[in-house]
């Protein structure tokens, strides 16, 4: 395969992330930083500002490791697949993908997620009284446990009664307590997802 550079020697690569397919960002490479990104495992990148090849966490640590490296049709555009060592964009945001432009509320999104593990992240760290998410860890695991077995058999009950706004009401409750004792465990979520991609790919 011979990768396509366009006239100033540049081509864009998309970054996203191995686990969660989230886009992190965009950023622009030449031969020299392809070449030191497959010699690294790490990214490398070309600064159409500065002029000169960067190491992305070079300074703030915030590398990313490389799982793969896929070229369009035409290969003159990459999509770099990693696993991030914290945030991708240098505002600290985990994606430099922040602004919403346009946004079909009527289609969900799976990014949603993504938003909700962050938001239990928070609650883990900060424990803002009176939110329920505070009140199950506070709790403990017997709490949340016993509430995903409630959520469980509620999930069984909407399904044997053929109500599918019920059973996408106690699926999603259901998620959320699973979300909420994979963080009290200290589990990543991106565990489950990488377990998930690999039955589908069997």
């Amino acid at each position: 395969m011979t990768i396509r550079f366009d006239d100033n020697g540049l081509l864009p690569a998309i970054v996203q992330d191995a686990r969660t397919k989230e886009v992190l960002t965009l950023a622009y490479m030449n031969e020299e930083s392809l070449e030191k990104t497959k010699e690294t495992g790490e990214t490398w990148f070309y600064s159409r500002s500065r002029q000169e090849l960067w190491h992305k966490g070079a300074t703030s640590g915030n590398t990313q490791q490389v799982v793969s490296i896929t070229a369009d049709c035409d290969q003159d555009a990459l999509v770099v697949s990693v696993l991030p060592n914290g945030p991708a964009c240098h505002t600290g945001a985990r994606s430099c993908f922040n602004e919403t432009v346009v946004e079909n509320d009527k289609v969900a999104s799976v990014e949603a997620i993504t938003r909700l593990e962050q938001v239990i992240k928070t609650r883990f760290v900060e424990k803002p009284e009176g939110a329920y998410t505070t009140y199950l860890f506070e709790k403990g695991v017997d709490k949340i446990g016993k509430k995903i077995g409630e959520e469980a058999t509620e999930v069984v009950i909407a399904a044997k009664n053929n109500d599918a706004e019920e059973l996408s009401m106690e699926a999603a409750d259901l998620i959320y307590h699973l979300m909420v004792m994979l963080e009290n465990q200290k589990v990543p979520f991106a565990n489950v997802l990488e377990i998930l991609e690999q039955r589908a790919s069997k």
